[in-house]
């Protein structure tokens, strides 16, 4: 179907009307009434939709290559697979929408609300959703890529098995979101809000979290290895088994984080709060724990061949006798002699 003199259509009401298939490219909507049409397939590439009533509008396979969008309302909008590569969706409401398998490449949805909408397997590379409202949003398998989501409100969102390498998610709200098996290698998550998420399986390989709130987080076997973690918030955390291989934890909270297997070799754990943490089995070899608080904490079984606890505050003789190995250690005087004389079998080389 084809829109005659040039699809002016501004202010227009067609609400329930069925353009399946037709050509609007370029057209004229700006502030139409489009609830519940029907636009499948419809051609809309570079179309005007600013403030458009587009309420239950069904957009599945849509073309809207380069479309204006701001202000647009889609609430409970049918979108999915539609291309949406380009588009300004500035300030849009996408409550509830169905996005899923969409193409929303290098768009602009900055400041929009997409609170429960599905967006299964969509493609979001490189688009700017900084300061959008994602709460509860499904985002299980997308496609986040470099996109920038600083500030973005996340909370509670699904993204299982999503692919956020490189991604800008500083000061984002993501507590409670489900991020198991995510892959946010490279991330920018500096002061995000990441309170009782769920991030078991994730890969955190060089991510950026200094000063990022993880307070009762679950990151069981979570790929943390050189992950910038300092000064981050891990109190409660659960790390079992994670891989936090010459991370830096310099000045992080880990009061009472379950550490219990993790791999922490090389890391820097200087003035790290290490109060009443679970490091039993932990591999600690080459760690550096200078000035680091770990009074109470369970190191027993934990590997520490290497490591530097020269300076470290809260060391106990009782503490230390439990270790695997302190073999090639640094330790203060008033605990090496003591612990050397009456454990000299931990200063051996290990097995």
């Amino acid at each position: 179907m084809d829109i005659p003199e040039r699809k002016y259509l501004r202010g227009a009401n067609l609400q329930g009307v069925n353009l399946q298939g037709a050509d609007l490219i370029e057209a004229n909507l700006q502030g139409t009434n489009l609830q519940g049409a029907n636009l499948e397939e419809a051609h809309l590439e570079g179309a005007n939709l600013q403030e458009a009533n587009l309420i239950g509008t069904n957009l599945q396979g849509a073309y809207l290559q380069g479309a204006k969008l701001e202000k647009a309302n889609l609430r409970g909008a049918n979108l999915q697979e539609a291309n949406l590569q380009g588009v300004n969706l500035f300030y849009a409401d996408l409550t509830e929408a169905n996005l899923q398998g969409a193409n929303l490449i290098d768009a602009n949805i900055e400041k929009a609300t997409l609170q429960l909408a599905k967006l299964h397997l969509a493609n979001f590379r490189e688009a700017n959703l900084q300061g959008a409202n994602l709460q509860g949003a499904d985002l299980y398998g997308a496609d986040l890529q470099r996109a920038n989501l600083e500030g973005a409100n996340l909370y509670g969102a699904d993204l299982q098995e999503a692919h956020l390498e490189g991604t800008k998610l500083g000061g984002a709200k993501l507590e409670r979101a489900y991020l198991i098996e995510a892959n946010l290698e490279g991330a920018n998550l500096e002061g995000a809000k990441l309170g009782g998420a769920k991030l078991e399986r994730a890969k955190l390989e060089r991510a950026y979290l200094i000063k990022a709130n993880l307070e009762g987080a679950k990151l069981e076997r979570a790929y943390l290895l050189k992950a910038n973690l300092k000064g981050a918030k891990l109190e409660k955390a659960k790390l079992e088994r994670a891989y936090l291989i010459e991370a830096n934890l310099e000045g992080a909270n880990l009061i009472e984080a379950n550490l219990e297997g993790a791999n922490l070799e090389g890391a820097n754990l200087k003035w790290t709060y290490l109060i009443e943490a679970n490091l039993e089995g932990a591999n600690l070899e080459g760690a550096k724990f200078e000035g680091a608080k770990l009074k109470e904490a369970n190191l027993e079984r934990a590997n520490l061949k290497g490591a530097n606890l020269e300076g470290a505050h809260g060391l106990s003789l009782d503490q230390l006798s439990k270790v695997k190995t302190l073999y090639e250690a640094k330790l203060d005087e008033k605990l090496l002699i003591p612990l050397k004389e009456k454990y000299p079998a931990l200063f051996g080389i290990p097995d």
